[in-house]
């Protein structure tokens, strides 16, 4: 582990620190620490900052409520530069917004960022706004035995295509699986971030059972 001394603090004795969420990788802000704040921060495992307009520090969701409990705290390769991976108990943004980040100033016309956060959110458009024509709008109509029905046949399609040692083919029913199992979660209100704290716990388990079989 770095030693917080040999962090390279600016002029005014700050340090830049990015914010994402453990989950969706979202960037959520970006704030400032001094020393002290930081080591606050690392004994309280809550993000605290140094305000630079009020001077002063400030325990982020003192107020509101809005914790951020530190999964980790990296320094980039220069060590000027941290990055902070929280879990938050609501909004980073005083603007009641998950992320500081919503503004757009530009988007390539030929590459697209994907995600299965904003998949999801996609589909939760679909449900909501119910496109004619749209083959996810048919399925939301149709109801929860039709989506089973789809997961099912997918998931058929899966091993078929697995027990033929078929790579490609897998993988284009994987997308097809996953396509579909999002689709059921939506219409369960199961969000992404559900899903991923339910395989990060199962991770610890697992963790803590190949131990045990070592001992």
């Amino acid at each position: 582990m770095l030693d917080i001394n040999e962090l390279k603090f600016d002029e005014k004795g700050l340090i830049p620190a990015v914010v994402v969420d453990a989950f969706s990788k979202k960037v959520l802000t970006v704030a400032y620490m001094n020393k002290e704040s930081l080591k606050i921060s690392m004994e309280k495992g809550l993000t605290c900052f140094f305000s630079r307009s009020r001077q002063e520090l400030w325990l982020k969701g003192e107020t509101s409520g809005n914790f951020q409990h530190i999964v980790s705290i990296t320094a980039d390769c220069d060590n000027d530069a941290l990055v902070v991976t929280v879990e938050k108990d609501g909004p980073a943004c005083h603007t009641g917004s998950d992320s500081c980040f919503t503004k757009p100033v530009f988007q390539s016309e030929e590459l697209h960022e994907f995600s299965l956060q904003g998949l999801y959110e996609l589909l939760e458009e679909r449900k909501k706004e119910k496109p004619e024509g749209s083959y996810t709008t048919y399925l939301f109509e149709k109801g929860i035995d039709k989506i089973l029905k789809k997961v099912g046949e997918e998931s058929t399609e899966v091993i078929i295509a697995a027990k033929a040692d078929d790579k490609r083919e897998t993988i284009y029913e994987l997308g097809d699986l996953a396509y579909h199992a999002m689709v059921l979660m939506v219409q369960m209100g199961i969000s992404v971030e559900d899903v991923i704290k339910e395989l990060a716990s199962r991770h610890v388990i697992d963790h803590k059972v190949k131990q045990e079989k070592m001992t």
